[in-house]
């Protein structure tokens, strides 16, 4: 029996690192779109100071 609750927790932690590689891309993504609009803002805004 506690052969298949390792088994089973193995796979739990195996999904649970899946999604947070997901995670984990899709906040870089976020943050890469964040970035280039407050690039965009600067460029857009710093000229009229």
């Amino acid at each position: 029996m506690p052969e298949k609750m390792t088994s089973y927790d193995n796979e739990n932690d195996e999904f649970g690192s899946s999604a947070e590689k997901i995670d984990y891309k899709n906040l870089m993504n976020r943050l890469k779109k964040i970035s280039e609009i407050i690039t965009l803002l600067e460029k857009k805004y710093l000229d009229k100071l």
